[in-house]
């Protein structure tokens, strides 16, 4: 079987250098290992993600000469696939709600670092401080029946001990030089959000999904997605997925060394094509090689 790639943007902004870089180097790799290369719109934030961002991903993707199979998968368009998968992991009673709002929980870490550290998750958030987890079924059952929002969490602990150790494949290398087989860290995290009342999954939950189910085997992405994969091993485990090899790749930094966001507009895709830039002059200001005889030459 062919490996099977995919780049997975949000139509929350429009495409940058980064973007540029993760999807030629995922579109790259398909043409080399006779592959092919899947385009996936992640677009279950209802709030942030627009139509009009979606079509200038189409555009900007094509303009650069990415091509991709059809249809593209959306998110939006399969929240009874998460759904089904939550009420799986329900079942295990691996997770439960919590219903502290975002202003509650900040106000419960700033009381729990009064008293000294608090943890943080690799990405320098605090990990939840609440007791949901305590709450009785009945007192559960009162609340969500009284209408109250809530986000359902994954019980860290619980879950950890089912799964036992957990690694994966990382054949690019991560913030800290990890190749090879890497341990993955998922209680480094957390009781993370898997789901909340007005939408049935999360980034975490709704990507090892959309992989297993698109038959993808080679996940490429930013070494910022490093140390995620950690949750993304532990859910494809506790679910039966499989697990795909990992390729973390570096960042195409901003000016300042920082990462690219979607509202820099000196690097973003569309910026750059009204100044004259062409798909070459991408690949060269990305430090991608260009296309050799028809086919992309070796990426670094």
């Amino acid at each position: 079987m062919p490996p099977v790639f995919r780049f997975a943007p949000s139509p929350n902004g429009y495409l940058h250098l980064g973007h540029a870089y993760s999807a030629l180097l995922n579109f790259d790799l398909a043409q080399q290992s006779g592959g092919r290369f899947l385009l996936r719109i992640e677009d279950i934030d209802g709030t942030r993600c627009r139509p009009e961002f979606e079509a200038a991903i189409y555009e900007d993707l094509a303009w650069l000469g990415i091509a991709w199979e059809t249809p593209v998968r959306r998110q939006s368009e399969h929240f009874a696939a998460y759904r089904e998968a939550i009420d799986r992991l329900q079942a295990d009673g691996l997770i439960y709600p919590s219903f502290e709002s975002r202003a509650e929980i900040a106000r419960l870490v700033a009381e729990r670092e009064a008293r000294g550290a608090w943890p943080r998750d690799p990405d320098g958030a605090p990990l939840y401080p609440g007791t949901a987890k305590s709450l009785t079924e009945d007192e559960r059952g009162r609340l969500m029946e009284q209408g109250a929002p809530y986000a359902l969490r994954l019980d860290m602990a619980a879950a950890c001990a089912r799964a036992g150790d957990l690694h994966w494949r990382e054949q690019g290398e991560g913030p800290a030089g990890e190749t090879g087989d890497v341990a993955a860290r998922p209680q480094a995290w957390g009781n993370v959000i898997l789901a909340r009342k007005e939408t049935p999954t999360s980034y975490h939950l709704s990507v090892v999904i959309d992989d297993a189910l698109q038959g993808v085997t080679e996940v490429v992405r930013g070494t910022d997605l490093f140390w995620s994969t950690s949750v993304h091993r532990l859910l494809q485990d506790l679910l039966g997925l499989p697990a795909p090899a990992y390729r973390h790749h570096r960042l195409i930094p901003d000016d300042a060394g920082n990462k690219l966001s979607k509202s820099t507009r000196a690097t973003g895709l569309r910026e750059l094509r009204a100044a004259g830039a062409s798909p070459a002059d991408i690949r060269r200001l990305i430090g991608l090689p260009p296309f050799c005889g028809g086919q992309p030459a070796s990426p670094p």
